[in-house]
């Protein structure tokens, strides 16, 4: 059994406990903010929640807690408003994640530190340079949900659960994120193959790029915040880890030498285990797909420049 820290309980950092408990994947779970009474306040409401569950310790704690948490959950910081995009978010996060890993450092004894808080990709390369952890402990939600946005809504299209539809989304997650509509299957054909076989319509690739990368900025303008997806991909990614899975999951890490990139982050399609990100995989990209995500590799390069975070 594991225990877990989730540091930042927010709408997003909350969902996430829920999920966690849900899943029934850890014995304890401490939670972490600099609101002490927001904080304890979801967890008592979260430790009514555990009646029903398998049992689980939860509660309000400080970073002491952590040192023998063997996943940190991070999911501290601002979160994207209406007009904002997720690169917009980077001084102020880089802040937090440096202020909590001063106060973290000193108490935990290590293990994976999994990052949620935007820009996930720009966070993640920075904690792996604070932490001196290696590599493959730290990393990213990524593209899990823009991956889960592209599957959903070619299952929308063809009409069939979106468990039998295997379609990554690389790069960025943030506005140059790349569909790899190359490599997108149902029931193991190609999706467009898929379609004239059911005389279906090809999908509209355009418009559901578009969808991926505005999802997140429609649910914001009218809710608010995203977190009930995001609450379930970070429950995949633990189980992934907890369960020593081995499962493709498009996680962010820094990557070492990937489509010749090095000391950046984003997301690949990564095999996901005990330690954390097993390895990275190159997938056989379209020449359109390749310029595509050089292009989001240069934009988070920039980003990652602009705040000053060296390699």
């Amino acid at each position: 059994m594991a225990k877990i820290a989730v540091i930042g309980v927010g709408a997003v950092g909350a969902t996430c406990a829920y999920a966690l408990i849900a899943g029934g994947l850890a014995h304890e779970i401490v939670l972490i903010d600099i609101d002490r009474a927001r904080m304890e306040g979801e967890a008592l409401d979260l430790g009514d929640a555990t009646a029903f569950t398998n049992p689980v310790r939860l509660y309000a704690g400080d970073y002491p807690d952590c040192r023998d948490a063997d996943i940190i959950i991070f999911t501290a910081g601002a979160n994207q408003r209406p007009g904002q995009n997720r690169l917009d978010l980077a001084g102020g996060n880089y802040g937090v994640l440096r202020d909590v890993l001063s106060k973290l450092t000193p108490h935990w004894r290590g293990g994976i530190f999994l990052l949620v808080s935007n820009p996930v990709d720009i966070l993640t390369c920075a904690a792996a340079r604070i932490t001196g952890l290696e590599h493959a402990r730290v990393l990213g939600s990524g593209t899990i949900l823009d991956s889960a946005r592209f599957r959903h809504a070619l299952s929308t299209h063809v009409r069939v659960d979106a468990r039998n539809i295997h379609a990554y989304v690389v790069g960025e997650h943030g506005d140059s994120a790349v569909p790899l509509w190359s490599l997108a299957t149902a029931a193991g054909m190609h999706i467009d193959d898929f379609c004239r076989g059911l005389n279906i319509p090809l999908p509209d690739r355009e418009s559901t790029n578009t969808l991926i990368r505005e999802a997140a900025r429609r649910i914001i303008e009218r809710k608010g915040a995203t977190y009930y997806a995001v609450g379930l991909a970070v429950r995949r990614i633990c189980e992934a880890i907890l369960h020593d899975q081995n499962s493709v999951i498009t996680v962010s890490g820094c990557l070492s030498g990937q489509y010749g990139f090095c000391n950046i982050a984003f997301s690949l399609p990564t095999v996901v285990g005990k330690n954390g990100r097993v390895r990275a995989l190159e997938l056989p990209l379209s020449e359109a797909e390749g310029t595509a995500l050089r292009h989001s590799a240069t934009v988070l390069r920039v980003a990652q420049e602009r705040l000053g975070d060296p390699p």
